[in-house]
């Protein structure tokens, strides 16, 4: 018997939505069609956060369910080298999925390893609808547009919690260092939950400069507040090295290397979504209070808090000063890339601390 399905009229579309009662957060009940739903009532922003840009989609087909894996990015690179992922119930979408719409765009972008992949570029709410359908939670757009996959428009500040740290503890950092530093470089900064437990902040730049420059005034962006607040902010890219902490993920700036957009769902029982704040929210947010259940109604008060976020775009150049400055005078060069890279030039040893023999005594 054929699966049963509904059709959503979005935009000039008909968006079909296979198995709409089909429960993707068995804690509360959610179904399928209410996850499209959510992104519907929340389109504008969704579109905002990924429109005209290479998205990876993260796929939870099967639900979020207990014991559900999901395959890391490992896992991809393995697959892809013909080793194998292993068995998972979700996994990450970077190629267009066979039998997709005519109407759905997309833009071609070239991996770390060299190999190139066309990736769904959203162009339409209705593409987002279709996507949710697949069983897509999170969007994870590149920091490009697909008429420019080489030159980010995005510097992406991640504050990520570290083990005996929180969510208070990135606000803290959020409201403090990083966003001290972001005004005395002039940027207007955009500030988000993670839809976990951390922090993010973008700020639109100039299409100027490349993957590795924006990566390196990332770095050095980190290393400044780290300066300013030792004792809460850690760059340590190894986890034996960060202690407890605020780490500023500064690789993801990395080409492939992406974060859930505004709006996203993660997948978590209670089905939290990555949430647009004002800096005044921020002090008193909390993350598990942004839902699919409870987004809509928000959305239709405030609008999207990042409805503005195009309006100006800044210059690199004060960072790419600082970052010469740390090689210059405190002798601080690049840092390790994530594991999958091909070596970087300049990269230090790609070796944890606790495992380089030429550190043992």
């Amino acid at each position: 018997m054929a699966s049963p399905f509904i059709e959503i009229p979005v935009g000039d579309r008909l968006v079909k939505v296979t198995n709409p009662d089909k429960i993707l957060f068995p804690e509360h009940g959610y179904t399928k069609r209410q996850l499209v739903e959510y992104y519907l009532a929340v389109g504008e922003g969704i579109l905002r956060a990924t429109r005209d840009r290479p998205t990876t989609l993260e796929r939870w087909p099967g639900g979020v369910f207990e014991g559900a894996k999901l395959a890391t990015r490992m896992d991809y690179a393995r697959g892809q080298a013909g080793m194998g992922a292993g068995k998972s119930d979700a996994f990450y979408q970077k190629r267009i999925p066979k039998g997709a719409p005519a109407w759905v765009e997309t833009a071609r972008i070239e991996f770390p390893s060299g190999r190139s992949a066309d990736e769904v570029k959203p162009t339409e709410v209705a593409t987002i609808a279709w996507a949710a359908n697949l069983g897509t939670l999170t969007f994870h757009p590149w920091p490009v547009r697909g008429d420019d996959v080489d030159h980010p428009d995005e510097l992406r500040i991640d504050l990520d919690p570290q083990p005996g740290t929180g969510f208070r503890d990135a606000v803290r950092v959020a409201l403090g260092p990083a966003r001290d530093l972001l005004d005395e470089l002039g940027c207007t900064p955009f500030v988000k939950t993670s839809g976990k437990g951390g922090v993010h902040i973008y700020v639109r730049i100039e299409r100027r400069w490349t993957f590795t420059e924006v990566r390196r005034a990332a770095l050095a962006f980190g290393r400044e507040i780290e300066r300013r607040a030792p004792a809460e902010v850690t760059t340590r890219w190894w986890k034996e090295e960060r202690g407890e902490q605020v780490f500023v993920d500064f690789n993801q700036n990395a080409r492939d290397r992406t974060i859930a957009s505004a709006y996203s769902v993660r997948p978590a029982p209670h089905a939290p979504v990555s949430a647009p704040l004002t800096w005044d929210e921020l002090p008193d947010a909390a993350p598990e209070d942004f839902t699919i259940a409870t987004m809509p109604d928000r959305f239709a008060k405030v609008g999207d808090l990042h409805a503005a976020i195009d309006d100006a775009a800044f210059s690199l150049e004060p960072l790419l000063e600082m970052a010469d400055r740390d090689e210059r005078d405190h002798g601080l060069g690049d840092a390790p890339y994530p594991p999958n890279y091909p070596k970087m030039p300049g990269e230090p040893k790609r070796v944890q601390p606790s495992k380089d023999t030429d550190l043992q005594p």
